[in-house]
């Protein structure tokens, strides 16, 4: 048997102090904890930097180093960062030896590196190792080299590789949610398809169970299958809790695709064991014809200026489309004559908050609120245009009238200046695998002592 805890989702988001000091004196072989994800967008593989602050992520990590060391186990960490670049695993390199000089503790630390050189990535897809998967964009060498970062999810095959080294704590970059905790259950020879299908219901923690905010799980990997073990007071895990986490980010709740093959759960039978915990057995892995890793990609898609208004009156609450209909039309007038851009050349954005922010023209509810608030959002190829454009935008925001016979109005401006430069705004360019002749063709791994 090998058992896996897992203190929460992802690092940064706090666990369940007590129930994580239960499955301390459970004896855990590995404490496993995911880093982040591309959740919050692009922006933090663009920038390379953590979603979560630096204090939380201290504060937590310090008493998971603490746990492993009680525990006797490694301890695991994908996704270094919400991004997985080089420069988040260096990161959290630096917090690591931080808590480890504050608790006096010396570590053997393996750092596993998933960052993809742009140009390498380019030259793989002219050998037509890069492909699409299903809904991916159009790239070409010229999209990849516009690439900020680019990262390959890393499997358990390089995880395990980290762990072989003899490390006490491994810090891996970008991963599949699930290879940090499927790793070691596939290494000591555990059932294959139980080993990644209990790494899928247990990587967010206790999501996958009641009181989902608690945290901490134990998944319990053998021969047969595995067991989930929800370890905080009031959290249970029952069939359709465990089954329903299938559907957690994956479009078919059967089938999930991972590095080097797919898990399919369709004869998977989910037994309640004692109102706690859930037995299931019966799913299968199946090994790929040839090993690819998924990449990620992120550039930058202009530079934006931002601009909200707020409106009460119910004349202009019940007209806002086409009262925002207008004002895009004169806007783009204006762009044109005062400053020569074509509609090419940059975008405007006017979302109604409180109205159809949220899904925009599929938005099936009719609703009167009392106010109404309206975003700009503006994209232009650099900051001082954004922000030129939006000095344009500003009078119609806070004094346009519906018509012209109506007295000319004037809205509210949460903030002075209106106009916020948010700066580079990046989208992510790459939906496609990287095949490989070994596993670790693109990954780095080094080993220190701290």
């Amino acid at each position: 048997m090998t058992r896996v805890l897992i203190p929460s989702g992802a690092l940064g988001l706090d666990y369940d102090k007590e129930a994580l000091a239960r499955g301390v004196e459970m004896k855990p072989d590995l404490i496993a904890i995911d880093g982040g994800s591309t959740d919050s967008g692009p922006s933090y593989l663009g920038r390379g930097v953590s979603k979560y602050a630096r204090s939380s992520t201290k504060v937590e990590w310090k008493g998971l180093i603490k746990a492993a060391r009680e525990a006797n186990c490694p301890l695991v960490i994908g996704t270094a960062g919400t991004c997985g670049t080089d420069s988040t695993v260096d990161w959290l390199l630096e917090i690591t030896r931080e808590c480890l000089e504050e608790l006096g503790f010396h570590a053997k630390i393996a750092t596993l590196k998933c960052e993809q050189s742009p140009d390498q990535t380019a030259a793989a897809l002219e050998r037509g190792r890069v492909t699409p998967l299903p809904g991916a964009p159009k790239i070409d060498t010229q999209a990849i080299a516009a690439c900020e970062h680019v990262v390959a999810l890393a499997g358990a095959e390089q995880i395990n590789a980290a762990l072989e080294t003899g490390a006490d704590i491994v810090i891996a970059g970008r991963t599949t949610d699930t290879a940090i905790i499927a790793a070691l259950p596939l290494k000591k020879g555990d059932n294959a398809g139980g080993a990644w299908h209990g790494a899928k219901i247990g990587e967010c923690g206790a999501l996958c169970a009641s009181n989902p905010q608690s945290g901490v799980l134990m998944v319990e990997f053998d021969k047969d299958g595995f067991t989930v073990h929800p370890l905080a007071e009031g959290a249970n895990a029952t069939p359709h809790t465990v089954f329903a986490h299938m559907l957690y980010e994956n479009s078919d709740p059967f089938i999930l695709h991972e590095p080097g093959g797919h898990l399919d759960v369709t004869e998977a039978k989910y037994v309640p064991l004692d109102g706690t915990r859930v037995r299931v057995e019966g799913s299968q892995w199946h090994v790929a014809d040839a090993y690819a890793v998924k990449l990620e990609g992120a550039r930058v898609a202009g530079y934006q200026t931002l601009l909200m208004a707020t409106l009460r009156d119910q004349h202009y609450v019940k007209n806002s489309q086409a009262w925002i209909e207008d004002i895009l039309q004169k806007h783009a007038a204006k762009v044109a004559d005062r400053m020569g851009l074509s509609h090419e050349d940059y975008s405007v954005e006017l979302r109604r908050i409180g109205v159809d922010a949220t899904l925009g023209a599929l938005e099936r509810r009719d609703t009167s609120p009392n106010e109404t608030g309206v975003l700009c959002i503006i994209t232009a190829e650099d900051q001082q245009t954004a922000n030129e454009i939006g000095k344009l935008m500003n009078p119609y925001l806070l004094h346009h009238p519906l018509t012209r016979d109506e007295e000319q109005p004037t809205f509210s401006f949460p903030f002075s200046p209106a106009e916020i430069d948010r700066g580079a705004a990046y989208e992510f360019c790459l939906h496609h695998v990287l095949r490989l002749d070994d596993p670790m063709e693109v990954f780095r791994l080094e080993v220190v002592d701290a």
